[in-house]
């Protein structure tokens, strides 16, 4: 009747873990303190858009984009970028351009992790913070933290249910009866993950319930030619070009959006 004990060993990491992960996300759709005075934010520009959807990696990436956009910056395949124009027009392109060497040339993967730990992204973290759209720190540690322990108490009950079924039952007990117990543990972690990850998708790991509503608003509204705000909101994998996406470093992983309508 080993078993019987590690049922109640799954049991408990699922139930310790679900709660875990309920009060961190609970905690996370709470309003942040001091967002009812903040100002009011009804709309996001691309690099509030771009943080709230992506963090400081796509703030960057989104940089890297506009200012090639705007052939100011040229990205060659080989994950290198030259400067076309030195004159940054706001705080995160004069970061970007602030990173480059003295011949204007610089890796991409340097230019980006450059302008991610630039104080304009963390400055632009503060104030979304304050609006109430962007997550602190300490909580978006929380859900992550919530998540991994559901996931390990999960794997915990496929061990301990097969440690069950390898060692004698003994009381009549057959192998599909333990197995039976043991799935109803099972089903209450893999749920609780599936529901961690449809609430998580796409954005809340760094915006708030608030940052996420403006984020759907936002990609509602796009044209379908606005490939910055697409970039924002979903990333570089909605880059159809396949030079620029290994220019940034993302090879061909990426997918081109449907159009609306087909």
């Amino acid at each position: 009747m080993f078993w019987v004990l590690f049922l109640l060993v799954s049991w408990a990491g699922v139930l310790w873990s679900c709660t875990l992960l309920l009060a961190a996300a609970t905690h996370a759709a709470e309003p942040a303190a001091g967002s009812a005075t903040a100002p009011h934010h009804d709309e996001l520009n691309l690099y509030e858009a771009a943080y709230l959807a992506g963090g400081p990696r796509r703030v960057a990436d989104l940089t890297l984009l506009s200012m090639q956009r705007r052939r100011r910056l040229l990205l060659a395949h080989t994950g290198w970028a030259t400067v076309v124009d030195p004159v940054g027009h706001d705080a995160h392109e004069r970061s970007l351009l602030g990173a480059f060497g003295p011949d204007g040339q610089s890796p991409v993967p340097d230019l980006r992790s450059a302008v991610a730990a630039d104080e304009a992204v963390r400055a632009l973290a503060e104030r979304l913070g304050e609006a109430g759209l962007a997550l602190p720190a300490g909580t978006r540690r929380g859900v992550a933290d919530g998540v991994r322990a559901v996931r390990g108490a999960t794997l915990l009950v496929l061990a301990m249910a097969a440690v069950s079924v390898a060692l004698p039952a003994g009381g009549g007990t057959t192998e599909g009866m333990i197995l039976a117990w043991f799935s109803l543990p099972l089903v209450l972690g893999a749920g609780c993950l599936a529901i961690a990850r449809y609430e998580a998708h796409p954005y809340s790991r760094w915006a708030s319930p608030a940052g996420r509503r403006l984020l759907v608003a936002l990609d509602r509204e796009r044209g379908e030619r606005d490939s910055l705000t697409s970039v924002a909101v979903h990333g570089v994998r909605v880059v159809a070009d396949p030079g620029l996406r290994a220019a940034l470093g993302y090879g061909n992983r990426g997918w081109i959006p449907r159009q609306r309508g087909h």
